[in-house]
């Protein structure tokens, strides 16, 4: 099983809603986003998949949320509160279905930094 993992980041703002202290104000992070895709069978060139595709494909989907109030975005402006957990979840669904997941790779995990030190990973297993 080969592992390959790219990084992207944005800035964003957001609130947690009813969260008992600070983090119910408006504020920012500069949000930083890791992407581990695998797969087991490489192509002609040894590559699971190109390191350049798929640094382009997470900054396309990251760019919905570059410099935007996370509440005001789907699906957060339904009730979904914008912590970093939901935002890894909705992240990784986003990246997921890009058309550069082909059989012999698919995105494994979805990790969202809000703060250098504190982060949270997503899997679907």
């Amino acid at each position: 099983m080969y592992t390959l993992q790219v990084e992207g980041a944005f800035e964003a703002a957001h609130q947690v809603n009813d969260y008992p202290g600070k983090c119910a104000r408006l504020h920012g992070h500069n949000w930083r986003v890791l992407a581990q895709v695998r797969g087991t069978e490489l192509d002609s060139l040894g590559m699971l998949i190109d390191f350049k595709d798929v640094k382009k494909a997470l900054k396309e989907t990251l760019e919905r949320f570059d410099h935007r109030f996370l509440n005001e975005l789907e699906p957060f402006k339904h009730g979904v509160n914008p912590t970093a957990e939901n935002l890894a979840r909705i992240i990784y669904g986003e990246f997921a279905a890009h058309d550069i997941f082909k059989k012999n790779a698919s995105l494994y995990s979805v990790t969202v930094y809000e703060t250098p030190g504190s982060c949270v990973t997503y899997t679907e297993d």
